[in-house]
């Protein structure tokens, strides 16, 4: 299994067409936030949910050791389950301290882990720990500088050594980058009629890819009216939405595409579909996916 936890982004139309704007393979993010805004909706409004009988989403972080450890090289992998993490200075620590407490499995950085004879082991304090599965919040560079970044500090030596060896079960796998990567979003209709042998459920935004010739030329021409992205960032960056942007950045993007098509793809904006949300004193619309 390559793609053991994904994101897939989805927005609805102004015809209300569900669609997918991205995937996120790699390291996906977010879904503590989901749980947490549950549990307060569910506080604040619970006739809301029980009359429109919303489906529940508590028993997530349960699936998702369920799903670690059925990788697990190891028949009880559950007991050697944990969350590696950079640490707290990250943007996105809080999920991983509360995935770990959710799901019962010790939260690790790098230097609480070493290597042996392949096998990846937690430093405890009642001596070293085995781990079979690390759901890894840490992106490929950093995994390991024996076989990445020599100077990454988050990783752990020998970490690829026990992977290749089949003594480690790695989620999200090493290499999913390529899935993240917004030059691929567009052919992912065209994969699943090839290998599925199937039309695709939902849909998708049209997409310009910048390494073709006459998508290249027609984004340049048009800039203005598109959202450009580079397609290895997320999160907004390297992002310039054109009908927004000023002169002086239109022109800066048109030259960085110029210059590298490769990694630009553009879009028409869609106007997202709207929530009724409780802003400054009243009840408002706010764009959503």
């Amino acid at each position: 299994i390559q793609v053991h936890i994904a994101g897939i982004d989805l927005i609805r139309d102004p015809e209300g067409e569900l669609l997918v704007l991205e995937d996120n393979a790699r390291t996906p993010s977010g879904v503590s936030y989901v749980l947490e805004n549950r549990t307060v909706m569910k506080k604040v409004f619970p006739r809301v949910f029980s009359e429109a009988k919303v489906r529940g989403v508590e028993e997530y972080p349960l699936r998702l050791v369920e799903a670690l450890a059925s990788v697990g090289p190891a028949p009880d992998a559950e007991e050697g389950t944990a969350v590696l993490t950079p640490g707290p200075f990250n943007s996105a620590y809080f999920e991983h301290s509360f995935l770990a407490r959710r799901m019962g499995v010790p939260l690790v950085e790098g230097r609480d882990l070493f290597v042996d004879q392949d096998r990846v082991y937690a430093k405890t304090t009642l001596g070293p720990r085995p781990i079979d599965v690390l759901y890894r919040r840490i992106d490929d560079p950093f995994l390991d500088p024996e076989a990445f970044r020599k100077d990454s500090l988050l990783g752990v030596p020998g970490l690829v050594r026990a992977y290749a060896a089949g003594n480690l079960a790695l989620a999200n796998a090493i290499g999913n980058g390529v899935a993240d990567d917004k030059g691929i979003y567009p052919f992912v209709p065209d994969m699943i009629r090839f290998y599925l042998s199937e039309e695709p459920i939902l849909g998708q935004v049209r997409t310009y890819v910048c390494a073709r010739d006459e998508d290249c030329k027609y984004v340049v021409d048009h800039i203005e009216e598109l959202v450009v992205k580079a397609v290895n960032e997320a999160g907004g960056y390297g992002m310039l939405i054109g009908p927004q942007a000023s002169r002086r950045e239109r022109a800066d993007f048109r030259a960085r595409i110029q210059a590298d098509p490769r990694n630009y793809i553009a879009q028409p904006r869609i106007e997202l579909s709207t929530c009724p949300t409780w802003a400054a004193r009243k009840v408002g619309p706010r764009r959503v996916d």
